[in-house]
Order: structure tokens, then sequence, then C-alpha cells
């Protein structure tokens, strides 16, 4: 039940034009390639597999959206998000709105375009994330709907982190179904 509930959510997020789905895969279906158009210098990127990607309960939560940092700096990550001003977010930095939908960034200078960071769709049930596509401005919905598109818009002072006052599109999602999508992550006990 909770695998179905979570599926419905997911697919009323991915028509409401934010999610990355993947835009470039094997032919044989197999793992997708990555989209990285402009990446500057690759020797910035942090290594991110399958398992960087953990259950939202294990974020830390912020004004409804949940952060980390892979790279142990949780307490600038989190100042970031909580800087009333805005601020640029720290290399490692985790966000996620749902569980299905990640961005990390990277080390300065990896992608000038996404300031560095990077887009994620995931696939995720009880036994764990795995990477459906990921990728920097060309990463699209199913519906033609592009992460990064809606994600330039936030004001310069935000890092491209949308939310309500960021400058970014509303979501044409209520603040419930997104609650009910957080809550049902497969992922958690």
């Amino acid at each position: 039940m909770k695998t179905l509930m979570v599926s419905i959510c997911l697919w009323l997020l991915i028509c409401s034009g934010c999610m990355v789905s993947s835009t470039e895969a094997d032919a044989d279906g197999g793992m997708p390639t990555a989209v990285e158009v402009g990446v500057t210098d690759p020797t910035k990127a942090i290594p991110v597999t399958e398992d960087t990607f953990v259950c939202l309960k294990k974020m830390r939560p912020v004004r409804g959206f949940f952060v980390s940092n892979i790279l142990g700096d949780l307490d600038g990550t989190v100042a970031s998000a909580m800087s009333p001003e805005g601020a640029t977010y720290p290399p490692g930095s985790v966000v996620q709105l749902i569980p299905a939908e990640v961005m990390i960034k990277h080390h300065k200078g990896w992608n000038t375009i996404t300031n560095d960071w990077e887009f994620f769709e995931l696939d995720v049930s009880e036994e764990g994330s795995k990477i459906k596509v990921r990728g920097t401005t060309q990463v699209n919905n199913k519906f033609g709907g592009n992460c990064f598109e809606c994600h330039q818009k936030a004001e310069p002072q935000w890092d491209l982190i949308c939310e309500e006052d960021h400058g970014c599109d509303s979501l044409p999602i209520p603040g419930f179904v997104i609650r009910w999508t957080q809550k049902g992550d497969p992922r958690c006990d």
C-alpha cells in the first residue's frame, strides 16, 4: 500500500512539470547516461552513487524540504537553507523536496551554468535508490518539463533553490500531496 501511495503521488508530481526524467538512456534500457552540458571542470565533480541517497527522515527538514551534505558540512548546508537573505550552498549539499527528485552541489567551477548543481531523478523502493537520470541543463521529464529551467528562475541570492518567494513558478501540487509523498518514502523503516 505504501508503494502504491508513493507511486500515485510521484505520478502527480511528474505531471507538474518539474520532475526530471531520462533524456538519454542506453538502447537496452540500462543505466542512463549523464546529461552534462556545460561541465566546466569535470575534476570538480563530487562522486555520487546510488548509496548517496537516503530516506528523507535521515535528512534535516527545512521549511518543507530536506537537506544533507555528503562531504560532512551539514552545518554549512543548513545555514544556507535557513539564511533569510539567501546564500550559496557549500559543496556536497543535497536538497530534496520529494524522494525521487534531488539536487547535489559539486565543487565550485564544476558547472558555471547551473551554479555547480546537478539534478537527479531516482527510482526509489524499499530496497533503496536507483539513479534513473542525472545531469545539468538538459534533463527533461516525459512531458517536456526541464528542472534547470524551473530552478534558474530563482533570484540569484537563492542559489537555484525554489521556494514560494524565491522567484520560481509555483508547483501546481497542493502542499498536502507533497507532504504525503515525503512521508511515504519507501526507503524509510
